[in-house]
């Protein structure tokens, strides 16, 4: 579908979805597009590909057996091997390519039992995936799919879930002039570098909201969509150190956020570090003693959690030394929120360095992780 801006509120979502949809490939998170039949998410999803030049593999999973995923048992001497199907085979030659997972909400427990390996691990009866292989899965909601099932709850939690709505004025465009292909971010080589200052994010969220560090839903409708879990925190923490690498849209990286851990958590999440409003932490790098810890328990986790972060994205010895003088002076108002990120630090020493000073005031925190002897 065409992935241009247009007025309206339908079309905004649209393209929030599909820059979503980039961001998730190109940072191989599995991810699941739900929406109405005939709204192009196959059309979409083939026509990514095709863009980028990569095989497409379409797997419709309501007319498969669980060992078509699981491998099929096959005895070989006094063993027995689990040997992968055809498309399996091709996308491992490949070294490549989407592995489109079609109709996913008519897949039979069983078979999405058998899912659950693929789906997370890219692994298929005895063969693992190339790492550039990923996944992308489509679904009507149940009650619009032939003979439709809830997604169990463990394969929802795997997935990122995109909720694909069109604008009937970009389908009016698409018809008229054809329709645009999405294209997928190019990240750069060292955008997971910002994956620590994204987790160190959720974490300091999680110390205020310790009650959605795990909140499965009890009801089935709800647990087949996505929901907070310590996997789906990561996914999300993932997803934003790619987005913004890729320089997503707030609404992108809103719907990347809310796909993995779900609407309530997502926008609570987001509303938080929207206020944050925390110092920058290569400022502070630059300039320890010009660094103020925040008064606010969550701001202050962050703010020291962020500095970590930044240093052990790029662990030169001087970042390295200037994040113990940074977490020096947040010991003096918060020291069990300094000795958290101290343990960071102390896991990222440059070789040779000399530990300096402030090491002293998290000694025994770093004696029983393991982090500093004697």
């Amino acid at each position: 579908m065409n992935g241009r801006r247009f007025a309206g509120a339908g079309a905004e979502l649209h393209d929030a979805a599909v820059a979503a949809l980039g961001v998730a490939v190109a940072a191989r998170v599995p991810v699941l597009l739900w929406g109405s039949p005939g709204t192009g998410k196959t059309s979409t999803i083939r026509a990514m590909a095709e863009n980028m030049g990569w095989p497409c593999e379409t797997v419709i999973a309501s007319i498969r057996e669980p060992s078509d995923f699981a491998g099929l048992p096959v005895v070989v001497g006094d063993g027995v091997r689990f040997a992968p199907p055809g498309w399996a085979r091709r996308l491992a030659e490949a070294g490549r390519g989407l592995l489109f997972l079609d109709e996913l909400s008519t897949a039979p427990p069983a078979v999405q039992a058998a899912l659950l390996r693929v789906v997370l691990e890219r692994v298929v009866g005895d063969l693992e995936l190339p790492g550039d292989v990923s996944v992308v899965a489509a679904a009507n909601p149940p009650e619009q799919a032939a003979d439709g099932w809830d997604l169990s709850a463990p394969l929802a939690n795997r997935l990122c879930h995109l909720v694909w709505e069109i604008d009937p004025r970009s389908v009016a465009d698409g018809l008229a002039g054809g329709w645009a292909a999405p294209t997928v971010p190019a990240l750069p080589d060292d955008w997971e570098s910002g994956l620590g200052l994204a987790r160190g994010m959720v974490a300091a969220f999680l110390h205020v909201r310790p009650a959605l560090a795990c909140a499965p839903p009890a009801d089935a409708a709800s647990a087949g969509r996505g929901w907070p879990s310590p996997r789906t925190w990561d996914m999300a923490a993932r997803l934003l150190a790619a987005g913004d690498a890729a320089g997503a849209t707030e609404e992108a990286r809103s719907a990347l956020v809310r796909g993995s851990v779900g609407d309530g958590a997502g926008v609570e999440f987001l509303a938080w570090l929207t206020e944050m409003d925390l110092p920058d932490p290569e400022a502070a790098l630059a300039d320890p003693g010009s660094f103020v810890l925040p008064k606010r328990g969550d701001r202050a986790y962050a703010a020291v959690a962020a500095v970590a972060a930044v240093v052990a994205a790029d662990p030169t010895p001087q970042r390295w030394i200037a994040g113990w003088q940074v977490l020096g002076k947040a010991a003096a108002g918060a020291p069990d929120v300094a000795a958290v990120a101290a343990r960071t630090l102390a896991r990222c020493r440059p070789d040779g360095t000399a530990l300096p000073a402030e090491v002293r005031l998290f000694a025994p925190v770093l004696r029983d992780a393991g982090l500093i002897h004697g």
